[in-house]
């Protein structure tokens, strides 16, 4: 198996695209795991992607804006809301490096029931305020309604700086992902998605207080974050979602 490399260019286009979003103000926050930890975790045909033997779980506050069908006008007032997703990283067997969502917070009920219906995704309804921003400080706050655990909350206040020349490959590693891996019905989706590259800047963390990465089925953080970067935004458009992943005797192929 050839795994893809990693680079910050779309690798492949998407052909005719079913969704485009804008991803703004966003904030990127990650710490190292063992891959251990989060193996089961991760749908049937997936596992760990690491970088030098560890892998990574990202707690990402932004605002999704303009969600539509590509080249019609976007949703009014259901397309542009704040959502605070926890994520870890993946590469299946046909060598394709992804994220896979263990929560994704959002302010919009509707998008949370669609997605939960539709794909199985598991977006969660939270208060989560405007992001808020005061020169270069950008600070983010959300607490889960529905389905639970009811309560659970995260605060996120960074520093922005200036813009990454040459992005690590850390941070290469975190942001220039592709596609996603979804669990549906016993099969694994992936998602392909594709992007302008990333604009990351320099980030401080100031403030954390998080209990999503806790709520996702992981043990809290006990050490800072390996890595913080900000982003002013990028317009992303997804294709059509296909099956990489079946147990044994589930036929089918596409979703």
């Amino acid at each position: 198996m050839v795994v893809e490399p990693i680079t910050g260019l779309t690798p492949r286009p998407v052909g005719r695209a079913l969704m485009a979003q804008g991803w703004r103000e966003v904030t990127f926050v990650h710490w190292a795991v063992d891959p251990a930890l989060v193996a089961g975790l991760l749908p049937v045909g997936t596992r760990p992607d690491t970088l030098d033997g560890v892998t990574f779980v990202g707690l990402i506050p932004f605002r999704l804006h303009r969600l539509g069908v590509p080249d019609r006008p976007a949703l009014p007032y259901f397309g542009t809301f704040c959502e605070t997703n926890v994520r870890l990283y993946s590469v299946d067997d046909d060598g394709r490096r992804g994220v896979v969502f263990l929560s994704l917070d959002a302010a919009r009920l509707l998008p949370v029931l669609t997605a939960r219906a539709g794909l199985r995704m598991p977006y969660m309804w939270a208060g989560m305020r405007s992001v808020r921003r005061a020169g270069d400080v950008v600070a983010y706050a959300s607490r889960r309604r529905w389905p639970g655990p009811a309560g659970a909350v995260t605060r996120v206040v960074v520093r922005t700086g200036e813009r990454i020349g040459a992005p690590s490959p850390l941070e290469r590693f975190l942001t220039a992902r592709w596609g996603l891996h979804v669990a549906w019905y016993g099969r694994t989706l992936y998602i392909p998605n594709e992007h302008p590259e990333w604009p990351l800047h320099r980030a401080e963390l100031l403030a954390l207080d998080d209990r999503l990465v806790e709520a996702a089925g992981l043990p809290a953080p006990a050490e800072p974050p390996v890595s913080v970067v900000y982003s002013p935004g990028v317009r992303a458009r997804f294709g059509r979602p296909f099956v990489v992943a079946r147990p044994p005797g589930v036929t089918g192929v596409r979703a």
